[in-house]
């Protein structure tokens, strides 16, 4: 899996772009970037929130904001089952270069500062601006337009928001940097399940070990170990999610030994894989 460039034109006789999944997309690009923001909306579910440098799980739904060039994974990526997006793509100057310089937004000038971290919202923000985001698919082109700012302007109030620190470093998301984590995170992914060696990734970076251990915590405010203990997780819950055998999960997430799968699982997640499985498993009443 390589980081693409995704080209993205704005929907017909509109300022920006407006999709509704009603299912999980199969094949496109996956690791990708573009120049644009994206507001990005999943009723329900869960699955895995790979942004930038940042890993992790969402569950009962997800609402983000993203900043430009802010590399991201697919989040229809190893959905099974029912599964529902909407997503809006803008420029900053989709309504012109100063528009976002009048002083009644300065509100959304800022949350469109703040994006380059990605952000996530909580569960009020969500259940506020969710049904509007998915009747924007059915509006006309100048409501449309007024409820987009409508729901900029709420996000930018919203007090339940979360930054992910996944933007790129401190100079940005630049393409050169871009391609060379897009190469670490293709190896990654293509071989999280086995042993991955430091000097592996170092080779992949063309960076001696020490270079590379200090420009991935860099980049990423992780060290190595814990960013694919994370990874690895993140892989086990989906697997768990599919009734799956404890050990079958641990050696498939890659990890060797049951106890450290089971340790490393509890210290992230603060629950037993069992436990986790049991809680989420649509069998199990109360």
């Amino acid at each position: 899996m390589k980081l693409e460039f995704e080209p993205i034109q704005p929907s017909a006789g509109s300022s920006f772009t407006l999709l509704h999944y009603t299912e999980a997309q199969e094949g496109g690009i996956l690791w990708h970037y573009h120049p644009e923001y994206e507001l990005l909306y999943i009723p329900q579910g869960s699955g895995r929130r790979h942004i930038g440098q940042h890993v992790s799980h969402y569950e009962g739904g997800e609402l983000l904001f993203m900043g430009p060039n802010l590399p991201h994974l697919s989040f229809s990526h190893e959905q099974h089952g029912p599964f529902e997006q909407v997503v809006v793509q803008l420029r900053a100057d989709f309504l012109g270069e100063t528009f976002l310089q009048r002083p009644e937004l300065a509100a959304v000038q800022q949350l469109f500062v703040r994006s380059a971290q990605g952000l996530s919202f909580g569960p009020a923000t969500r259940a506020a601006v969710g049904d509007a985001l998915r009747q924007m698919s059915e509006q006309p082109a100048a409501r449309r337009l007024l409820t987009l700012l409508q729901l900029l302007y709420q996000l930018a109030e919203a007090p339940d928001v979360t930054p992910l620190h996944a933007d790129m470093g401190s100079s940005g998301a630049q393409v050169k940097e871009q391609k060379r984590l897009g190469r670490i995170y293709q190896y990654i992914q293509e071989h999280f399940a086995e042993p991955i060696t430091v000097q592996e990734l170092a080779d992949i970076a063309n960076l001696s070990v020490p270079a590379f251990c200090r420009y991935f915590k860099k980049m990423t405010s992780q060290t190595l170990t814990n960013f694919l203990q994370e990874y690895r997780i993140s892989h086990a819950r989906l697997l768990l999610l599919q009734d799956l055998p404890i050990t079958e999960v641990s050696y498939a997430s890659g990890f060797n030994n049951l106890s450290h799968f089971n340790r490393t699982f509890r210290r992230l997640t603060g629950q037993t894989p069992s436990a986790y499985r049991d809680q989420k498993s649509p069998a199990v009443v109360g």
